[in-house]
C-alpha cells in the first residue's frame, strides 16, 4: 500500500523556520522525483519544489529561493522541506508528491500557519 505522510506543520510566527518530513512506503522511493506543492486557503495548488530522484537536482518557486531547501534520504525513504525566513504568504497546507513513468502519488498535506 503506498503511503506518503507529511508531518512538522504548524504555528510559527514570521521570521521563524520550520522542517517538514514526508515518510514515503508502499513503492520505490528512490525512484522517483519527488515534489513539495502547497495550497492557501481559497487558492489552487502552487508548486514550491522539486528534487530528482537522486537528489542532484532541485528546483524552486522564485517566491521561496533562498528560504526553502528540498533534500531527500533515500535510505530513510524520507523527504524533507526545510523552510527559513517565513512569511505570511507562505501560509497553506503542504503537500508531497511523487512522481516516475507516468505514475504519481499523494499525501494528504500539513498545515503551516505563519502569523504573529
Amino acid at each position: 500500500q503506498v503511503q506518503l505522510v507529511e508531518s512538522g506543520g504548524g504555528l510559527v510566527q514570521p521570521g521563524g523556520s520550520l522542517r517538514l518530513s514526508c515518510a514515503a512506503s508502499g513503492f520505490t522511493f528512490s525512484n522517483y522525483v519527488m515534489t513539495w506543492v502547497r495550497q492557501a486557503p481559497g487558492k489552487g495548488l502552487e508548486w514550491v519544489a522539486d528534487i530528482s530522484n537522486s537528489g542532484g537536482m532541485t528546483n524552486y518557486l522564485n517566491s521561496v529561493k533562498g528560504r526553502f531547501t528540498i533534500s531527500r534520504d533515500n535510505a530513510k525513504n524520507t523527504l524533507y522541506l526545510q523552510m527559513s525566513n517565513l512569511k505570511a504568504e507562505d501560509t497553506a497546507v503542504y503537500l508531497c508528491g511523487g512522481y516516475f513513468l507516468g505514475r504519481d502519488y499523494w499525501g494528504q498535506g500539513t498545515q503551516v500557519t505563519v502569523s504573529s
